[in-house]
């Protein structure tokens, strides 16, 4: 039996592919219940903005009969008066069930966890990890590609710092047969420590060429001009990538084109309407799937 309870999702390497699937399979089964987690407390502690993230997790707790407490922006929180990361938490933790943080630092979300004696779900740290958008991803790819295993899956964009690229390709390697390509300019490469852990468990190429043939799954990333500590860095890369109707041509009928959102300019507003356009569908996705984990987390099954 898995053993959920009180569990942390800090990074998606703590995962079997068992645990995956069973949140994917408890997501497919969820509705709103106002009773299952009535009472409980989501204390939401975004540090970075946040649309979708921070959204999803407000809504699955409110459809599952909990509320929600906390800020988006450290400037409304004591922090500002220069409390430590350490002390919020454990003040936090007096008023909530589980903590859900945002945070620009890497390894501050395993702080926390390690801080905190409620659980603690990882929302993004830097450019480290996000899971529970990956668990998210995965659920998308199942859904409409109808597995996950064998599939040809393209990486494209901003490979380096893209948390949520470096969280997926962590949770592919839990699955067989698949085939990775990654897509980016030189110097936005998926970083050396992740091919590494890639190496001898999939199979993975690097390009720069907005190749799209024979992928089945296309899942693009902005370039991050907030990761960026040179501003001429990114202005070299910016707009490297745009995924047009006419580049979309090179995608079989079949293809899923993904963005864990928000765009700026690497996917034109235009294919939108083509029917390999389900990045709107995976924002409604991270619901059940936050729901699925929320009550797992809290409840244990």
């Amino acid at each position: 039996m898995l053993r959920w309870q009180g569990r942390d999702v800090i990074s998606i390497r703590d995962f079997t592919r068992e645990e995956i699937e069973s949140v994917i399979a408890k997501a497919k089964k969820m509705c709103a219940d106002h009773e299952l987690l009535r009472g409980t407390v989501l204390a939401s502690l975004f540090f970075e903005p946040s649309t979708r993230t921070q959204f999803s997790f407000n809504t699955a707790i409110q459809r599952l009969g909990g509320s929600v407490i906390g800020f988006a922006g450290s400037e409304s929180s004591s922090i500002a008066k220069g409390e430590t990361l350490r002390d919020t938490i454990k003040v936090v933790e007096k008023y909530a069930d589980l903590i859900v943080i945002r945070h620009p630092l890497e390894g501050s979300a395993r702080l926390a966890a390690d801080v905190a004696s409620i659980p603690v779900i990882n929302a993004g740290d830097g450019a480290n990890q996000h899971p529970t958008q990956t668990f998210t991803d995965l659920y998308t790819i199942e859904k409409f590609q109808k597995k996950i295993e064998g599939l040809s899956i393209g990486m494209l964009g901003d490979l380096k710092f893209g948390r949520t690229v470096h969280s997926l390709a962590m949770a592919l390697t839990r699955f067989e047969h698949i085939k990775l390509r990654l897509i980016s300019p030189p110097n936005l490469r998926m970083p050396v420590p992740i091919l590494h852990e890639l190496e001898n468990v999939l199979t993975y190429s690097e390009t720069e060429q907005l190749d799209l043939r024979g992928l089945d799954i296309v899942y693009v990333t902005r370039i991050q001009r907030e990761r960026f500590a040179d501003i001429e860095e990114y202005e070299k890369v910016r707009g490297t990538y745009v995924l047009d109707r006419k580049s979309c041509e090179q995608l079989k009928p079949t293809a899923t084109i993904l963005h864990p959102l928000p765009r700026v300019n690497e996917i034109a507003p235009e294919v939108d309407q083509l029917p390999q356009a389900k990045y709107f569908d995976q924002v409604q996705n991270g619901v059940p799937v936050r729901m699925a984990l929320l009550t797992l987390l809290l409840r244990g099954e």
